[in-house]
């Protein structure tokens, strides 16, 4: 047998051939070298950059919970006798979640928000959705991407430094400009939930004797869908799997409007909501085996 080592041996790295006790010993570490120094400042900077990702986290946390809430309320639309009040009290609450995006946008202060975006993503997709389902109730239309960005420019008062008294605040009194930029990722997601929380507001909606609804929401939901096929595949791999959710959707909706003019008449305004129920659970099973 050869003492060279086969193919599949293993081969020994050059100070293993040294004994262990006559390795070189490491000399203690100067911690003013320059070296020593440039790493610990990539040690501070790696923290503050953690810091930073964990508090927009949080941030995006709320924002994702007060969105939620606020959609919740303008659900009520559908019963409630005032509508205007309902609509008025989400405003309020949207106004809230974007002062959660102004801090956001005032974390993101000289970085580069693609480092982040991971961190608040979640949240946008929710702020999006929930602004865009309050749109559709006032206007029964979408509201673009411009239009939500235009909302989030913020002017805010700042204070000088030096002197911070009160009797001298018309000198030192400054104005601070932040914004923040929805992604065009984020809007599409925002605006494929969306399409979920219209259905559930035609399904309420048929429950409480309005019949205009569901057809106004299928016409809608008819053209976003259109918007969505044409980007296709060739989108984010996100969208491409809220297209199926969106199709879902849309199906629900479009069953409620046929069941609605082919047996309108025949079932009574109380049942509807039955109907339609056992219908969709008809639908989730059908989808669910094929």
């Amino acid at each position: 047998m050869s003492s060279k080592e086969g193919s599949g041996g293993f081969r020994k790295r050059k100070h293993d051939n040294f004994p262990h006790n006559q390795r070189r010993e490491g000399k203690d570490v100067n911690s003013s070298s320059p070296v020593m120094l440039a790493f610990k400042s990539f040690q501070q900077e790696l923290d503050a950059r953690h810091d930073k990702y964990e508090r927009l986290v949080k941030l995006s946390r709320d924002i994702t919970v007060e969105s939620k809430r606020t959609i919740f309320l303008l659900h009520r639309i559908t019963s409630a006798p005032d509508a205007e009040e309902i609509l008025t009290d989400s405003e309020i609450k949207l106004d809230g979640v974007r002062q959660k995006i102004l801090q956001v946008a005032q974390e993101l202060s000289g970085e580069d928000m693609h480092q982040f975006h991971r961190a608040i993503t979640t949240g946008l997709q929710e702020y999006v959705e929930a602004v865009s389902f309050q749109h559709f109730i006032k206007t029964r239309s979408l509201i673009s991407m411009d239009e939500i960005n235009k909302q989030l420019i913020f002017t805010t008062e700042e204070y000088g430094k030096e002197n911070k008294t009160p009797s001298s605040d018309a000198q030192d009194k400054q104005f601070g400009t932040w914004r923040l930029k929805i992604t065009p990722v984020d809007y599409l997601l925002g605006v494929a939930d969306l399409t979920g929380e219209l259905m559930r507001m035609c399904i309420n909606s048929v429950g409480n004797g309005d019949i205009d609804t569901p057809f106004e929401v299928s016409q809608f939901l008819r053209q976003v869908y259109d918007g969505f096929s044409f980007i296709g595949n060739t989108g984010p791999y996100e969208v491409s799997k809220k297209l199926y959710t969106l199709k879902q959707s849309l199906a629900k909706v479009e069953n409620a409007c046929y069941a609605l003019k082919v047996r309108g008449s025949e079932i009574p305004k109380h049942m509807l909501a039955d109907v339609f129920s056992v219908k969709t659970e008809m639908i989730d099973q059908e989808e669910g085996i094929s």
